[in-house]
């Protein structure tokens, strides 16, 4: 199967992840916050230096290591899917965009830029959504997979 679902999902993710994060830092100042819907979802300007939830603050040459390794594990993955692997393409898409998202933050900034605010979680981005989304759906498609270990052959919607 070609690498053409995978490659657009990513390249669509890192698009809307830049225009976001952009539009955020030309509009709004550090820690600035615009409900939305008052209460529930805020537009909330953070600049985090770590990880989720702000672990490991300041290790911006180990998270650029680690999220190499990931991309590295996502392209390796890609090239083992069989021809049935649309599915899959689209779950490490949006792994691959959301790794490759936050690391442009890092390289260029040493922290990445969170801005989606739901009051009862911590700041976060699109480029993390797409993240947890593709490995929730990564595990989805792995676990209802009647051969283990085998992605993309048989049983695949």
């Amino acid at each position: 199967m070609s690498p053409l679902p995978l490659a657009i999902t990513a390249a669509a993710i890192v698009l809307i992840d830049r225009l976001t994060k952009i539009a955020v830092v030309r509009n709004m100042s550090e820690l600035d916050s615009i409900p939305v819907i008052p209460g529930v979802f805020h537009l909330t300007y953070v600049r985090n230096p770590g990880a989720a939830f702000g672990l490991l603050p300041n290790r911006t040459v180990f998270f650029i290591i680690v999220t190499l390794a990931v991309v590295a594990l996502i392209v390796f993955f890609a090239g083992r899917l069989g021809k049935d692997g649309l599915a899959y393409q689209i779950a490490l898409g949006l792994m691959l965009g959301g790794a490759l998202g936050n690391l442009w933050d890092r390289l260029h900034g040493g922290l990445v830029i969170d801005f989606l605010d739901f009051r009862v979680w911590p700041v976060f981005n699109v480029a993390d959504s797409s993240l947890v989304v593709g490995v929730l759906l990564f595990a989805y498609l792995v676990l209802r997979s009647p051969e283990p270990g085998v992605a993309g052959k048989g049983g695949q919607p």
